[in-house]
């Protein structure tokens, strides 16, 4: 009998259901846990497991399952919740969440999966360390600015000159890291301007996907497809939703800069602007080409100047009939 198992995260524990049999079992979140599990699973033909994104708890216990065979997708907590809510499921307890999520498993169309190796988790990991090394080095920086007095000001410098230092180690930690992986993907990156190493180990990391894939799926994973929003005559506007937010904001700093150095890309930002369109629209219009042709740059291995990059269509209004 084909089953699938269904995975609720937490800190400290795991809670497992299995369907159609209805087993439960409760681990914790360690490596003895994950043997628990393994062995509660002996004899289970799981054809596949679901759990939540949980802030990364749900990491190991991900790569355990991919290292001993299983079939695992993480999944948005709140498509998970709506899954829920549209079968009527209104209580929520980790035990009632671990069915949840094995139903899940058993109705979600078959994608592919990624296995991610430690060495690119570390990368991952020493990018993000980097995210908030910065973050707390502005977050001074502002603080210093409303320091009204010496002995606060003293502080907020020294803890300036030790996030630079820190950033500058991290950095370089991040290029060994990089140049470890051997990964052709980040030296194709580079050559494009507005993307550097940083950039290029977060969008090999944060979408390891890239040039995998065709262009309206890797648009969507970023989250920088538009989608209709139309009901009967009603037609309404499109928008943006969804995607990976780290990676989304990564490549919205990137585009800021390419926009200045690439002639195709800033004819078409300005002829955005042109038409009316309000910057921040003209902009994710732009991110959305330029991850388009990133994709194609490394799935095709043209260089980044073969690519042409079109020229943004008048497009009338569509109006109902």
């Amino acid at each position: 009998m084909v089953s699938y198992l269904g995975i609720d995260v937490s800190s400290l524990s795991l809670d497992a259901a299995v369907r159609p049999q209805g087993t439960r079992l409760h681990v914790s979140n360690d490596p003895a846990g994950f043997e628990a599990l393994l062995d509660g699973l002996c004899g289970l033909s799981i054809k596949r497991v679901l759990l939540e994104a949980t802030g990364g708890y749900e990491r190991n216990i991900l790569r355990f399952l991919q290292d001993a065979g299983y079939k695992v997708i993480r999944v948005n907590p709140r498509r998970a919740r709506a899954f829920a809510e549209s079968i009527g499921v209104k209580a929520k307890t980790d035990a009632i969440d671990a069915e949840v999520l094995a139903h899940y498993a058993e109705v979600i169309p078959d994608q592919p999966t990624l296995r991610i190796s430690p060495e690119r988790a570390l990368l991952r990991e020493l990018l993000q360390q980097r995210d908030r090394l910065v973050q707390q080095r502005d977050d001074d920086r502002r603080r210093l600015k409303q320091a009204q007095f010496s002995a606060v000001s003293d502080f907020l410098k020294a803890n300036l000159q030790h996030f630079k230092s820190q950033i500058k180690l991290i950095e370089q930690a991040i290029s060994q890291q990089t140049e470890a992986l051997k990964d052709e993907r980040v030296t194709q990156l580079v050559q494009v301007k507005g993307i550097g190493l940083v950039t290029a180990g977060k969008l090999i990391t944060l979408l390891p996907e890239l040039g995998r894939v065709e262009s309206k799926e890797i648009a969507s994973l970023v989250g920088v497809a538009p989608f209709n929003h139309d009901s009967g005559k009603s037609v309404g506007k499109r928008s943006i939703s969804g995607g990976r937010f780290e990676a989304r904001r990564s490549l919205y700093m990137s585009c800021l800069v390419a926009i200045k150095y690439n002639p195709a890309l800033k004819a078409r930002y300005e002829a955005l602007r042109g038409r009316g369109k309000v910057a921040k629209v003209a902009l994710v219009a732009c991110m959305r080409v330029l991850i388009v042709r990133l994709n194609a740059m490394l799935r095709t291995g043209k260089p980044w100047l073969d690519l042409v990059l079109p020229q943004p269509m008048r497009t009338e209004s569509r109006k109902p009939t």
